[in-house]
């Protein structure tokens, strides 16, 4: 789902392509260090439940997977950037996933996420929750219901300390992110404005 969005000209994913994909070090957690034979289980697995499969193609020598959450569940862009995200790092704050899913479909505030949760809570069956607020937190965490309840989550009770760390961790990396994409942005904007003033030159 991350991969048909933000690198589109590279999906459907060759099965090398996916074992570095599940392998990446950065915006997941927790970081994996899957096989190729781990790979192509999870991927009859996915199979089995429609979730996943193969794409015929005349163009291409290697086999290509892709997801097939769409066909599945409907989402719509913003469930499906939440979904992605919380698949991908796990539990995670409103204003987390905010800026998290940037990539994948800009949320115009808060609200605008917490509605997409509720959409999603909401739905027939359920396919997130919200786990009861650790110590020390502003915020309540959302995850996913994709893999079974996750009652397991709601036990999982780190120190104070631990917790503080954890929040303030997760607040750096999150502050980052945004600062990144929003370089990104302004980077695509000067280069179309370079081009558009070159183009001036050279109609001239």
């Amino acid at each position: 789902m991350e991969k048909e969005t933000t690198t589109p000209d590279y999906y459907p994913l060759s099965l090398n392509a996916l074992v570095n994909a599940c392998n990446q070090k950065s915006n997941r957690d927790p970081v994996m260090e899957v096989d190729e034979s781990a790979v192509r289980e999870a991927l009859s697995s996915l199979g089995d439940k429609g979730l996943a499969g193969p794409v015929s193609s005349a163009d291409s020598r290697v086999a290509k997977y892709e997801h097939r959450m769409q066909e599945v569940f409907n989402f719509t862009r913003r469930e499906s950037a939440i979904i992605c995200v919380l698949l991908l790092r796990g539990p995670q704050t409103p204003g987390e996933l905010r800026g998290r899913t940037e990539r994948m479909f800009r949320f115009d505030d808060l609200a605008d996420v917490q509605s997409t949760l509720q959409r999603l809570v909401q739905h027939d069956p359920p396919l997130a929750k919200m786990l009861a607020r650790q110590p020390g937190s502003k915020e309540s965490r959302y995850v996913h219901l994709l893999a079974g309840d996750a009652e397991e989550w709601d036990t999982l009770q780190p120190s104070a300390t631990a917790g503080s760390d954890n929040l303030a961790e997760s607040a750096q990396i999150s502050g980052l992110e945004e600062a990144v994409a929003r370089l990104e942005q302004e980077v695509a904007t000067l280069k179309k404005e370079f081009a558009d003033f070159r183009k001036q030159f050279e109609e001239d």
